[in-house]
């Protein structure tokens, strides 16, 4: 038995869904059911002293697909909560494990009707009581992490949990066989499985995506609709972003000009690192009252307007 953590749920799109009602009598539509993230497994040494390699982790994302949740691993119908659709192997390279390797995670999508029986479950699941979960599963290789010795044929003398030249001891699974099923518990003896936070139901725009990234103390599972709609919030911005740089760099340029024109004692170097360090508000607001000043020392509007008119035959003339 080894343990993980439930995430957030979210609405299914159309690509679970599609996975989902593989597992189905018939076609379920987004609002029939609820969806939530699982991380059921990780490479981190456990509470047991024992991990598993990122190759058991591979091998066990097919194995658990269809896979039923029930509750203390009490493998009775009536205690059968959701299935999962899909599951996969998710790689942080930039964190280790304390045995060293970059820390992997063995993530699940589960899912269960929107019924009254599921209410209460739902409910706490949302609210972070039914969070924490712990799998079953068979492995054929059990071996010393110091020595590599097979610790299912007599083991070595390496103890668990002690230290042996600055690495810790632990039994390293790998070559899983089989996965019974996961089970919501109490105390699950690996650390970080179990439900993790996702973001609200349907919801496929940067602004709810963002927002729950803000809000989330975990990690965040986004669909391919919401990512995509987190890309595209990244280009408009990007081109937002483009547009203020160039209005900026005309707002300095027209600062150096009419500062320079006003007070011709300040080098346009210096006026150029001035504005460089103004936040825009505030070259706004100097821009402006030094152009109103040097227009008042120089005839900066050109003077297009008529100075003579003389009257030609009854049409008026304008000399420019």
């Amino acid at each position: 038995m080894k343990e993980g953590f439930v995430l957030k749920s979210r609405k299914a799109d159309a690509d679970a869904l599609s996975k989902i009602n593989r597992y189905t009598r018939r076609e379920f539509g987004p609002d029939e059911v609820y969806t939530f993230s699982v991380v059921l497994c990780d490479n981190e040494i456990d509470r047991d002293n024992e991990r598993f390699s990122i190759g058991a982790l591979k091998q066990l994302a097919p194995l658990f697909l269809g896979r039923t949740g029930i509750f203390n691993h009490s493998m009775k119908t009536q205690n059968q909560t959701a299935r999962i659709y899909d599951c996969a192997v998710e790689q942080d390279e930039t964190r280790r494990t304390k045995a060293g390797e970059p820390y992997c995670r063995l993530v699940a999508q589960a899912y269960l009707p929107r019924c009254g029986k599921n209410a209460d479950l739902i409910l706490e699941l949302e609210s972070g009581i039914k969070k924490e979960v712990s799998v079953g599963c068979a492995v054929g290789k059990v071996t010393c992490s110091i020595c590599g010795a097979d610790l299912k044929r007599g083991g070595c003398a390496h103890k668990k949990g002690k230290m042996y030249g600055g690495q810790i001891c632990c039994a390293v699974l790998d070559e899983p066989t089989d996965a019974y099923e996961w089970s919501f518990v109490a105390v699950p003896a690996q650390r970080e499985a179990g439900v993790i936070k996702s973001f609200a139901a349907g919801e496929e725009n940067a602004e709810a995506v963002l927002k729950a990234i803000a809000s989330s103390d975990g990690g965040i599972t986004l669909t391919g609709g919401q990512a995509r709609a987190l890309l595209k919030q990244v280009e408009r911005l990007k081109g937002e972003a483009e547009c203020g740089r160039q209005y900026r760099m005309e707002l300095e340029k027209s600062f150096v000009k009419f500062a320079g024109l006003s007070q011709p004692e300040l080098s346009a170097e210096m006026l150029r690192r001035v504005a460089a360090g103004m936040s825009a508000e505030d070259l706004k607001c100097f821009e402006s009252a030094y152009r109103k000043r040097a227009e008042q020392l120089l005839p900066l509007t050109p003077q297009l307007a008529g100075t003579q008119k003389k009257e030609s035959g009854g049409n008026a003339e304008f000399k420019i």
